[in-house]
């Protein structure tokens, strides 16, 4: 009887799992429509109190959306205000929706990877775990592999769907 050789473990190829890259923490959105004044628009002295007046330590290590759920215009400057009172007690936070938050957290991220771990290698980006990853944070690890690795691939390492393959150069 001959020896089961895993071919898989043996190769080149390397797994990007998403996952990994998760920042843990509870996300939240921070919603302006509550202190707008008859649900239109802000009048800036009653703004700034309903500001003084609020519990920040509620979003103590929270990852924070700011937003408005109307259709009101809002200025930029009460965003910057509410930016000004989160800041020093959440972990994170951003002007915009809970999927800029996930993007923006991927994206800081992805930005701190060691790409040259995957020059020239065969890369399978994971595709399934626990973890619902969104299809911008694919995306967004292809464009920063793809000019460096020989190939990517999305699935598992025995399981894989080929997505890109550096073309040979021509020996002239």
């Amino acid at each position: 009887m001959s020896e089961i050789i895993n071919r898989v473990a043996n190769s080149a190829i390397v797994t990007i799992d998403l996952e990994t890259y998760h920042i843990a923490g509870e996300r939240i959105v921070f919603d302006l429509e509550p202190f707008l004044y008859q649900g239109l628009v802000i009048k800036e002295r009653e703004y700034r109190e309903s500001f003084k007046n609020l519990d920040w330590s509620l979003y103590a290590d929270k990852l924070v959306a700011i937003t408005c759920s109307t259709d009101a215009i809002i200025p930029k400057w009460a965003y910057m205000l509410a930016m000004v009172n989160l800041q020093p007690v959440a972990k994170e936070v951003i002007i915009g929706s809970i999927d800029d938050l996930e993007k923006h957290l991927i994206s800081g991220v992805l930005n701190t990877l060691d790409l040259a771990y995957f020059e020239d290698r065969p890369v399978v980006i994971k595709g399934c775990g626990k973890l619902s990853i969104p299809d911008y944070a694919y995306g967004e690890i292809v464009k920063k592999v793809m000019p460096i690795a020989k190939s990517v691939m999305f699935g598992e390492p025995c399981s894989t769907v080929p997505v890109y393959k550096r073309p040979r150069s021509k020996i002239v």
